[in-house]
Formats: C-alpha cells, structure tokens, sequence
C-alpha cells in the first residue's frame, strides 16, 4: 500500500520490521523480493508519483572539482533514476572485481562468479529477453563480428532494457504486498542510532509541508543512491560526530563515474557492409534489441597495466579525400594522428561520390573506467536544504592516470582496426598532464559507501553491513570498489537482490529479533 507521508499525523511512530531508504531500482527490488513473505516493510520515498520541482530541488549542492549535472543526473520520485534511464545493460567483467596491483584501492569482497545467479534473475527484473552479452552467435542474424587483429580487442554485446521504469512497472506490485508500506513525499532527515552507535535505533522523517514523524525498525537499508547514501551518513551525526559508518573517515570518498567522451576517434572503412549492423545502431535479434561494443580482454590490461574502456560505434558519413577533412588535406598518414575534427551528425551514410571514393567514416562514442581516487568525494556543505539538512558538496576529480589509460586503449583499437586491413583511425583524444574538465559522463554514481572486508578500507562489508554496526545496510552503486565500464543498474539490481536473500535468510535465523 502507499501512504502519503504529508497525512501522517505529527509525531506519529512507526513500527517495522524493515526500513528501506528510496525507491529506486534497488529498493523497489528488495521490496519485491520479500513482498509477501511475513517481514513488515516501511519503503521511503522522497517524492511522489510523478515529477516535482519542489522535491527535485533536494537534489541541489555545490560543486567543488569537475564541473557536473548533480542534480539533473537523478530523480527524485518513485522510480528514481529509473524514470530517464536508456535501459544500457551488462554485467561487470570477471577482471573488474579482481585486485589488480596497478589499480590502487581495487578489488571486490565478493567475485563475479558469486554474483552470477543474481545477473540471471537481475536480467528478469529489467525485462531482458536474453542474456547472451559474449555470445556472438547469438545475434547472428545481424552479422558477423569485426576480424579484428590480434588478441587486444572482443566485440561484446549491450542488451537492452526496455527501459524498466521500475516506478511504473512494479508500482502494482508494491501496492498489492500486504507487508509493504511505501511512505511518499517522506524525508529521511537523520538515521538515529542507539547511544553507542552500534544499531539504528530510528529514523526521523520529514515533509516539505511541515510533518514530522519517525520509523523504528528492526533493519534498516539505505538505497537513496551513491551521491544521497553518502549524504545521508554524513549528516546522520548526532552520536557519531563525523557521521554513521564513518569511524574510518570513507564514506564519501571514492566517488566515480564513467567519463563519456563523445568523438574520441573516428574511423574510416572501405565497406559498411562489413561492418555488422548490431555495431552501428540499437538492432532488434531475436525479440532483443542489442549493440555490439568493443572491450578491452584481460590480457591486454594487465599486459599494459591499464583501466577499462568500452566503445559503439556512432554517427557516419562519407568521405571522399585521404584526410576525411573539409578543408581536404591529402596526406593519408593524417589517419594515424591525433587531429581534431567537426563531425556530421547523420544516422546513416550516403554512397561515396564517384571519383573519389575512399570509405565511410565511422564515429566512436566511449566510456572509460576511472581510477579509485579518495579525494574524489562527497562531503556536506554550509547550505542548508529546505528541511534544515546540509546539502551535498561534490568534488568529482580525474587522474591523468585515467585519461592516459583511455588514450592508450584507443591505440590498441586503432591497431586492432589497422591490422585487419580494411580501415584506418584517426584519434581525437589528446594525451593531456591533467584532466580537469570532463568532455561527458553517463550520470552514473559510483563508490562513496565501497564494499572491503577490511573496516579501515571501505564502509560496508561483503554482506552490504555497515562496519561496526549490526542492522543497517546499503544497497545501490554506492557500494562498488571500482566502477568498471558499463552501465551500473544491473549490477546493482543483482546486489539488492542477493542482499534481499541475506536478509530473508537471517529474519527466518531470528537474528534481529
């Protein structure tokens, strides 16, 4: 059922046996999970049904390193995010949850192969009618993969949700658990734990319209994503100063992204037709709709001790002279070197003009994986919000280390491509000694709450607990040590869902009695 938190009497208190902290596509999930199964469930949400200025507004902060959308890159109702995301789904790689000793501050508590069962079911849970992300075989129909040169390059393959607006789709199901209340338009104004800071004893809450009232449950999870998970720790301090779980001084730190650039080479080929459809554009296989992409294999990153990238294939046009440019310099070395050039926007590509027929340009569009960086992070600032809470403060920061890694991947790709005879490579990115202006991002949240065994390296442990305390939990993307390259959702889907079944499990143990 939903209970619109703006008519809950003042000063009410509600007793639960779960608390779970937004409903986005993590909390929703685990609501589904332990829908019906005898765990009383308080999910929290900020806004309402639908989109409001007031309660986005929430959103707002300062911004302190790379210049970046943290207010417009989230939503704030039911649904969350999911409400404008693309539906770009993939797991993580194996090597992304390995500690890798070039990668400072890397590895994961828990491997791929442990997460494994949970990307099935996370696949359902976002609709997807095939799991098939390696197998080339299974998009068949749509062609054939490039015969890249060489063993630094895969084509792999992004599967598309539909998208999932989890808000909509599951709202039926939240509605219909007998054991689930979803409070809306109800702040979380502090986490409350008990004097020795060891439990969460309650939660204040709060509306834009003045009510306040608490929760007190026997389990609480935070799923508010990794930008509010953070800010919610930090100014959760009236026992522990400097916030819940933050004994070590971690939460915020660590914060991520994936740097998009969007042209950071372009490529020329003698015949499109070589080039599979499923490469150039979102291609329906198979009651699928998916994207061949090119990734990095594991040899090749630890050969040359670099972070992850992937990259799509984008706009296309012809090209009738040796440079691709428009001012039609001819010197056909010009394809191997780092020139800038002005892109056409067309979807699809026209026959080259007789006489001087060259090719088809290809743009490149990319993600790259970025360094584990503690300075990158959240921290409060002096502005309050309209509930009296401190706002958020972003210092996103770069490493040249991240954008050496880029550069160098896209030298193997252009050798891979090279190689194989049929095309050249012009890259657009420059070797930079600094990177402290992002060309894009895929408003993705990474880190601020990482998972590590070790309390002094991380805020949770490889069962999502908050270090140090024994009933408080977070769920969503805040939890990842490192970022990898793809798109976060289904990922973090798949850790609510295994954390849904720990929980499940330890109520049946009685363990929060």
């Amino acid at each position: 059922m939903f209970i619109d938190g703006r008519n809950v009497p003042d000063g009410t208190t509600v007793e639960t046996d779960l608390a779970i902290i937004g409903a986005g596509a993590a909390g929703i999930s685990i609501a589904r999970e332990l829908a019906g199964s005898g765990i009383s469930i308080a999910l929290i949400e900020s806004g309402g049904f639908e989109f409001d200025a007031d309660t986005q507004a929430l959103y707002e902060g300062e911004m302190a390193g790379v210049e970046y959308p943290m207010a417009s890159s989230r939503l704030r109702y039911f649904g969350g995010t999911t409400n404008h995301w693309g539906g770009w789904t993939r797991p993580l790689e194996p090597m992304d949850f390995e500690e890798r000793d070039w990668v400072p501050h890397s590895g994961w508590p828990i491997t791929r192969a442990l997460l494994d069962p949970y990307y099935e079911r996370a696949a359902d849970v976002c609709q997807l009618r095939s799991t098939a992300f390696d197998d080339a075989s299974a998009w068949a129909e749509g062609g054939e993969p490039l015969p890249l040169a060489g063993d630094e390059v895969m084509t792999r393959f992004f599967i598309y949700s539909p998208p999932t607006r989890f808000g909509k789709k599951y709202r039926p199901d939240i509605e219909a658990a007998k054991n689930v209340a979803c409070y809306l338009n109800s702040n979380v104004m502090e986490i409350v734990p008990t004097e020795n800071g060891a439990r969460v004893e309650r939660l204040r809450l709060g509306t834009l319209s003045g009510v306040r009232f608490e929760v007190k449950p026997k389990v609480c999870i935070l799923a508010a994503g990794a930008i509010e998970n953070a800010r919610i720790l930090l100014y959760s301090n009236s026992i522990e100063p400097a916030g819940l779980g933050n004994r070590n001084g971690n939460v915020g730190r660590f914060f991520m992204e994936h740097p998009h650039i969007p042209s950071p080479a372009t490529f020329l080929v003698t015949d499109p037709e070589q080039v599979a459809r499923f490469y150039r554009t979102y291609t329906k296989l198979d009651n699928s709709v998916v994207r061949g992409c090119f990734l990095f294999t594991p040899d090749y990153l630890r050969r040359t001790r670099r972070l992850g990238t992937v990259l799509t294939f984008g706009m296309s046009y012809a090209v009738t002279d040796a440079t691709g440019s428009e001012e039609g310099q001819r010197d056909p070395a010009a394809w191997v070197q780092p020139l800038v050039l002005k892109l056409a926007r067309d979807t699809t590509a026209a026959p080259v003009a007789a006489g001087g027929e060259l090719g088809w340009r290809l743009g490149v569009g990319c993600a790259s994986e970025q360094q584990p960086n503690p300075a990158s992070r959240i921290t409060l600032s002096d502005d309050k919000d309209p509930l009296g809470l401190p706002r958020t403060r972003l210092a996103w920061r770069l490493r040249k280390a991240d954008a050496d890694s880029l550069r160098g991947n896209l030298e193997a790709l252009a050798r891979a491509f090279g190689a194989w005879g049929e095309g050249r490579v012009r890259i657009l990115f420059p070797e930079r000694d600094e990177w402290t202006e992002a060309e894009g991002w895929g408003n993705h949240h990474l880190g601020t709450t990482r998972m590590a065994s070790d309390p002094k390296k991380g805020v949770v442990d490889a069962d999502c607990a908050v270090h140090g305390m024994s009933n408080l939990f977070i769920a969503g993307s805040s939890l990842y040590p490192t970022g990898g390259t793809v798109n976060p959702t289904l990922t973090l889907v798949a850790l609510a869902l295994r954390l849904a079944d720990h929980l499940k499990s330890r109520f049946e143990q009685g363990a929060f009695i």
